[in-house]
């Protein structure tokens, strides 16, 4: 449990990061497991959060076997493939595969067993943690240290790594950003998530998915999940989902300048240490009325 609550506090990290610039800014995800309706009303934003979870408790795991912190597991399996000219497997790879396995059966054993929620939210909720975890999978790479007379890497030790949370979570927003809006509706003997607007295709595995359309985040609505932006710094030479104008939604925008106190003119003295100087200077920052 200690590395699943490591893994919670990662989700909420990597969520405010990668969502930063955006009106829906991930705060409500502080409240687990006490979700808002911008998370309770199967959202575009609650597939996101679903899938992040999900990545993060198998990332938790697998790094967690790696660092011994888990008498289950040890390192991962050395690849079957060459590493390629120069290098040779070593050290200790991250268990992927064990993390998977244990992070599917917490992550979805509620949803297998919960009596109470629609089934098309229990569906949502599978489909959008196993695209987590694949997103998880595709983060994976080899990650070498050199070694050699005076740093010359005649030979590199490798081994198959994970990537960041926060690598994993800029992947999903990408595919936030792309989301499938799904019906629950019968096919053959069943009901499936088929796409709303495009029934000749089936969901793809990769895609995330929502069955309810989220609010434009704009003005303050607990009814429907929003807190609104009012109050929230605004980029004014952005032309992005940051600008002020996207941000504010047209309201406008009031500037306040702030101070900031930062390191300066810093000078290295043989040996070895650093001396800097504390300079201030005077910012230009907005806020959206």
């Amino acid at each position: 449990m200690h590395t699943v609550v490591h893994a919670a506090r990662e989700v909420m990290k990597a969520c405010r990061r990668a969502f930063a610039d955006m009106r829906w800014n991930c705060s409500s995800i502080e409240l687990a497991p006490n979700y808002l309706l911008d998370l309770e009303r199967g959202t575009r934003e609650s597939a996101f959060v679903y899938a992040l979870s999900a990545a993060a408790i198998s990332h938790a795991i697998a790094r967690a076997c790696t660092s011994g912190d888990l008498p289950g597991c040890s390192c991962g399996p050395v690849p079957g493939e060459p590493p390629g000219p120069g290098n040779r497997w070593g050290g200790c790879a991250d268990n992927l595969s064990y993390g998977l396995l244990m992070g599917a059966k917490f992550s979805d054993a509620p949803m297998k067993v919960k009596k109470t929620g629609s089934q098309a939210n229990k569906l949502m909720r599978l489909h959008n943690s196993e695209v987590g975890r694949q997103a998880l999978r595709a983060s994976l790479e080899m990650k070498c240290k050199c070694h050699g007379v005076s740093g010359s890497c005649s030979i590199r030790t490798c081994w198959k790594g994970l990537q960041e949370l926060r690598d994993v979570a800029a992947d999903l927003k990408t595919r936030y950003l792309s989301a499938t809006k799904v019906v629950h509706r019968p096919m053959g003997i069943r009901k499936h998530l088929v796409p709303k607007d495009l029934d000749i295709r089936p969901v793809k595995d990769s895609e995330l998915v929502y069955l309810q359309s989220s609010p434009d985040f704009c003005m303050k609505n607990e009814k429907v999940g929003s807190h609104g932006t009012q109050d929230r710094q605004c980029n004014k030479t952005s032309n992005g989902s940051d600008s002020c104008d996207l941000m504010c939604c047209g309201r406008g925008y009031n500037p306040y300048t702030d101070r900031v106190v930062e390191r300066c003119h810093c000078k290295y003295h043989w040996c070895c240490y650093v001396t800097c100087r504390r300079c201030e200077r005077t910012v230009e920052r907005y806020v959206c009325k």
